[in-house]
């Protein structure tokens, strides 16, 4: 759970999906303004909110000693990656969602964690999902309850980091140092 809430300057883990996605969307464009420190959003709501407030204890109840929030910059390529929990073997990422809907895991959380190994040469990561009841966004302080924790193992793919992200994390990284829009993005309004 990471206090410091700017993210211009740097790019996360949780970047990847707009980093590898289209750069020309409207989203993107906003995104990228947030890099360049000219647009400071910070959205919160009930549910984003529990999940910070229940990540240290979801980790902590699996009974794994491990550090919690290590940040690992590497500012060649402008990569600030915070983990949630990790150990000198395992990055343990931590996603909450509502227990009344089936979880399906998303590519970016997979991307995420991708990201996470690549940053800190772990090369083994969890991603943890704990479901959350309509009690629980009402009272961040109720217990953890180990039924509703999931665990998914998350093999490395160095291949997708060679070809997908890093050019692509490359040519922001020059970008974001210069101060400009990429002339990718530029072209391609005209």
């Amino acid at each position: 759970m990471i206090a410091d809430q700017d993210r211009s300057g740097w790019f996360g883990a949780s970047d990847t999906d707009k980093i590898i996605g289209k750069w020309t969307s409207k989203t993107w464009k906003k995104w990228w303004m947030q890099k360049l420190g000219f647009n400071h959003d910070h959205f919160q709501n009930k549910y984003t909110l529990a999940g910070t407030h229940f990540e240290h204890r979801i980790l902590e109840s699996l009974g794994i000693q491990m550090e919690l929030d290590k940040q690992v910059l590497l500012e060649d390529l402008r990569l600030r990656v915070n983990l949630d929990g990790n150990t000198t073997a395992c990055i343990y990422e931590c996603k909450t969602y509502k227990a009344d809907k089936p979880f399906k895991m998303p590519q970016k959380y997979i991307n995420q964690v991708q990201v996470q190994m690549f940053a800190t040469g772990i090369r083994r990561a969890e991603i943890i999902v704990y479901a959350l009841e309509e009690k629980d966004y009402k009272n961040f302080f109720r217990a953890i309850d180990s039924t509703r924790i999931r665990r998914f193992l998350i093999e490395y793919d160095e291949g997708w980091i060679q070809t997908v992200f890093l050019p692509k994390l490359q040519r922001l990284a020059e970008c974001l140092k210069a101060g400009k829009i990429p002339e990718e993005v530029l072209n391609e309004n005209g």
